[in-house]
């Protein structure tokens, strides 16, 4: 078997006709052939370079849209955790006075994280590999500004809740030591205890409300039993002096002077204020009597000027 080397040695060298021919073909190649060529590869290197460039920019392109996609992204939730927290927490604790924390330095702080220029968000609306970038940058810094102020806030909201506690627990402790004995039911303070202890204020303002509802309560309870202690004293004072009017009023009956009279008898010789008696009478009294006379009678009123033989009107004499 030969060799290629052998092959290639064996074979047979052109004839002096074919050496002829071929040369006589490169005499005859155009001269404009070969920088034709040269320009057709040329152009095919240029559009194969310009195609490359347009998928590499393009991929270049893709990928800044996709990164400020996502810098939006980061931006906009940072800047919704803020605005939550501006619309919520912070919104409803502005609403607190000074004389409910405990520290007033609190609400100013408050004020003054809220007290902010917020960055501009305008997204991905840039044109262009570079806008992109540039606006990737924005977003950046605006999602780290909302991130930090942010935290700044939430601590601001932190501080001026935990004062109010602070102060919710202080008032509370206060109503239960000043409670102790006052309040109509003792269960009350109990529970306003165990929220104390737990620091719940929810807890402790619900607690707080029992307390001084109950000591409403007594308090109620204690003025009307006070009422009605004075008004059952009232009535044994008002009949004590009606005993008292009714006896002064016997005693002055009693102390005056009783009316008296004496009969006078016409009949005899019977005078007025005691004569002594002639006929059938007895002497040595001090009104005499007569058979058959009427009778006189002597008084300080109106018919005490009777005289013998007048007749003696029956609320006067009984007769």
């Amino acid at each position: 078997m030969k060799t290629e080397q052998e092959t290639e040695t064996n074979t047979p060298p052109p004839t002096n006709g074919e050496t002829a021919a071929v040369e006589e073909s490169r005499r005859v190649r155009p001269k404009w052939l070969v920088p034709l060529v040269a320009g057709l590869c040329a152009l095919a290197l240029v559009v194969a370079g310009g195609i490359g460039w347009k998928i590499w920019s393009d991929r270049r392109l893709a990928e800044a849209e996709a990164a400020c996609a996502t810098a939006s992204d980061a931006a906009r939730g940072a800047m919704n955790d803020w605005n939550t927290l501006v619309n919520g927490d912070a919104a409803d604790l502005l609403e607190v006075k000074a004389d409910q924390v405990k520290d007033a330095k609190t609400i100013d702080a408050l004020k003054t994280a809220l007290d902010v220029e917020t960055p501009e968000y305008e997204g991905c609306v840039a044109d262009g590999k570079d806008g992109l970038e540039t606006a990737i940058d924005e977003l950046d810094d605006a999602a780290a500004w909302y991130e930090k102020h942010a935290g700044s806030l939430k601590k601001a909201v932190d501080a001026v809740n935990d004062s109010k506690l602070a102060k919710t627990i202080d008032t509370a402790k206060t109503l239960l030591e000043s409670s102790n004995g006052n309040v109509q039911d003792d269960k009350t303070r109990e529970e306003l205890s165990k929220a104390i202890e737990a620091k719940d204020e929810a807890a402790i303002a619900k607690a707080s409300k029992a307390v001084n509802d109950s000591i409403a309560a007594k308090q109620k309870a204690d003025e009307e039993a006070k009422a009605k202690a004075q008004a059952e004293a009232d009535a044994k004072a008002a009949a004590a002096a009606n005993a008292q009017t009714q006896q002064q009023q016997y005693n002055y009956q009693q102390s005056q002077p009783q009316q008296s009279w004496t009969p006078s008898y016409p009949y005899g010789g019977g005078s007025t204020g005691g004569g002594s008696g002639t006929t059938g009478g007895s002497t040595g009294g001090s009104a005499g009597s007569s058979y058959g006379g009427s009778f006189g009678y002597s008084s300080g009123d109106k018919f005490g000027s009777g005289s013998p033989g007048g007749i003696c009107p029956e609320s006067v004499c009984g007769v």
